[in-house]
C-alpha cells in the first residue's frame, strides 16, 4: 500500500529531510479519513500514488511531486474555496520545518495550487501531478461512476438542481479543452476513455 508509514518516511528522506514526522503522517491520514469525505479519501491518495509509481520517470522532481500528492487534498471542506491554498501552505510550512530548502518548499506549494484545475498546468512536474489527479476521469466506467456518486455525497448539502448545474460546468471545462491530459502517456492511455466517461456523466446530469 503506497500510503504506508514506510512510504511516507521514504518520501521525506528522498526529499532531503533529516527526518520524517510520524505525527504529521497520522494527522494527514486523519484528514483523509474525515467522515464527510467520500471521494477525497485515502483511496484517492492511494490511487494517485499508485499512478505516480508508473510514471515517476516523467517528472523532473519526482520526490516533490510525491510529497505534493500527500498534501494536495489535506484540507477539504466543500463549503470553502481555499482548500488548495490551505493545503499548499501546510505543505510548505511542513517542508521548511523539516529543514528542506525554500526552493523545494515553494515548488511543492505551486504544485498543490495547480490542482485547482482552473488552468492548464505549466511545467512538467505540474503536468504529471495534475494528470495523476485527473486520472479518475479515465478510469474504468464502474470506477468512474462510483467516483461521480462519491462526489455527489460530498456535496449532499447542495440542492439537486444547483448541484447538477455546477457539476455540468465543472465537467464541461474539461471536455472543452483540446486535451484533458498534458502528458503523452496519459493521453494515450486515458484521454479517449475520459471523454467517454465525461460524455456519459454530462448526459445523465441533463436528463435524470
Amino acid at each position: 500500500m503506497k500510503t504506508s508509514l514506510e512510504h511516507w518516511q521514504a518520501a521525506w528522506l528522498a526529499l532531503g529531510a533529516s527526518t520524517a514526522s510520524e505525527e504529521l503522517y497520522h494527522q494527514l491520514v486523519a484528514c483523509y479519513s474525515e467522515p464527510h469525505r467520500k471521494y477525497h479519501t485515502m483511496q484517492h491518495l492511494n490511487e494517485c500514488l499508485t499512478h505516480l509509481e508508473s510514471v515517476r520517470a516523467l517528472a523532473e522532481h519526482a520526490d516533490e511531486v510525491e510529497l505534493a500528492h500527500w498534501f494536495h487534498d489535506a484540507i477539504y471542506d466543500t463549503s470553502k474555496k481555499d482548500n488548495e491554498k490551505r493545503s499548499a501552505e501546510w505543505a510548505r510550512d511542513s517542508v521548511l520545518a523539516a529543514g528542506v530548502s525554500s526552493e523545494k518548499a515553494d515548488r511543492i506549494y505551486e504544485l498543490i495550487m495547480a490542482t485547482m484545475h482552473n488552468a492548464v498546468p505549466v511545467g512538467r512536474d505540474a503536468e504529471v501531478l495534475v494528470d495523476i489527479d485527473l486520472g479518475i476521469l479515465g478510469a474504468r466506467a464502474d470506477r468512474f461512476d462510483d467516483y461521480e456518486m462519491q462526489v455527489r455525497e460530498e456535496y449532499s448539502w447542495v440542492p439537486e438542481s444547483l448541484y447538477r448545474a455546477a457539476r455540468r460546468q465543472v465537467l464541461e471545462q474539461f471536455v472543452n479543452r483540446e486535451w484533458i491530459y498534458s502528458t503523452e502517456l496519459f493521453r494515450t492511455k486515458y484521454e479517449a476513455r475520459a471523454r467517454e466517461n465525461l460524455a456519459r456523466s454530462l448526459a445523465s446530469l441533463r436528463t435524470d
